[in-house]
């Protein structure tokens, strides 16, 4: 993994708004529709070269295929791993809180935006039988595409997202919720190492741990326990891969809302800094985060670790002036010294295929120019 050796480097955490031409032909695809195989491939590859083109335009240094070929950050997994059944309609409790604090909102919020406006239907899936990994073949295409790309417009590091061990459904056949976790681990284990095997950098997305500190049914010792078995999990999943090649991302999983039952990163860094990952991504450029910065007053990065932290948000239409995302880098760089900061977003800003994106597509790109823009505003206050 690079770090910032002489300049702040740029990144993003992963999904980039499709193409509305590319969208069709998913629709399409995930409503049962006849669709060319070949023709569809085609449409994917394009997608990707067109996104990575548009990140090394933009500034961005560390790179990602904007997770073109998926229908959603983590319902994709339903694709690759067998034993599952949709269970449409199942409450999986998130953001019970928010819910019940604002139900007019989330209720119009989430049913034409977020979820509620995926070409694809985001229904929970429950673990009916033993599970396995059947992905090879379109993780293989996805890998291809943004090798070939990569070599194109000469890009020195890239990575690709996968969803966490946490955010997989639900269990209705193994004997205990941590003998679901560690079989979940297992067949993911088959996607990250092929990943990392392909020369790419893994970052595992995980907004499923916050919700732990969000679930209003359980006491502090409960709320503890379930946090350690979902990085005891997330470890095991990773387990053998080095560090330095894993990017840890966490987010709160609402892009634009109140927000106010979301947990303050100082609330989860002890469980979050136990993932044995090289980098830490998280939210640090909203409203409710930006000020989490002085938790590296206290809070000692380990030796040899990094963070990504969102110096421009996904939350929002406004685009960050890049003087101040400058200072917003320097605060972290300040804290934890200039080389273990890498600059980032909050999250992504497509985390599901969707035709209206809560930023719309040209923004995205003035948000993502502007992050590049401030990197080097910053560096050249860090490095005089």
């Amino acid at each position: 993994m690079r770090h910032s050796v002489d300049r702040i480097l740029t990144t993003h955490v992963g999904s980039l708004p499709r193409p509305h031409d590319l969208l069709d032909v998913l629709k399409a695809r995930f409503d049962g529709e006849a669709v060319d195989e070949a023709a569809y491939d085609a449409k994917v590859a394009d997608a990707v070269d067109r996104m990575v083109a548009q990140q090394v335009e933009a500034g961005i240094d560390i790179v990602a295929d904007g997770e073109m070929s998926k229908p959603g950050h983590a319902i994709y997994i339903e694709e690759r791993l067998s034993g599952y059944e949709q269970r449409p309609g199942h409450d999986m409790g998130y953001y019970a809180a928010e819910k019940e604090a604002f139900p007019e909102y989330y209720a119009d919020y989430f049913a034409r935006a977020h979820l509620g406006g995926a070409i694809a239907p985001a229904h929970p899936v429950c673990c009916v039988g033993p599970i396995t990994y059947i992905g090879q073949a379109a993780l293989e295409k996805d890998l291809a595409n943004l090798r070939a790309s990569c070599e194109r417009h000469g890009v020195e590091e890239a990575f690709m997202p996968c969803a966490a061990v946490t955010g997989v459904g639900f269990n209705e056949y193994y004997p205990s919720h941590e003998a679901y976790m560690y079989a979940v681990a297992d067949a993911l284990s088959v996607e990250y190492n092929a990943i990392i095997d392909a020369g790419f950098l893994l970052q595992v997305d995980d907004p499923f741990l916050p919700h732990v500190y969000m679930d209003k049914s359980l006491d502090e010792t409960a709320r503890i326990a379930k946090a350690n078995l979902y990085v005891e999990a997330v470890n095991h999943s990773i387990k053998g891969i080095a560090p330095e090649k894993i990017r840890y991302h966490t987010c709160y999983g609402i892009n634009q809302g109140p927000r106010i039952y979301e947990p303050d990163l100082p609330m989860m860094v002890n469980e979050v800094l136990k993932v044995n990952a090289g980098a830490y991504s998280f939210e640090a450029g909203n409203p409710r985060h930006e000020h989490e910065y002085h938790l590296w007053e206290s809070v000692k990065l380990p030796d040899g670790k990094h963070i990504l932290p969102g110096v421009v948000t996904h939350a929002t239409s406004v685009v960050e002036h890049p003087d101040y995302i400058a200072e917003r880098i320097i605060r972290f760089a300040d804290r934890v010294g200039r080389e273990n900061v890498i600059a980032s977003t909050d999250c992504g800003f497509s985390s599901q295929a969707i035709y209206k994106t809560e930023v719309e597509n040209r923004v995205v790109w003035a948000k993502l120019k502007a992050l590049a823009e401030g990197a080097r505003i910053a560096s050249e206050k860090l490095w005089k």
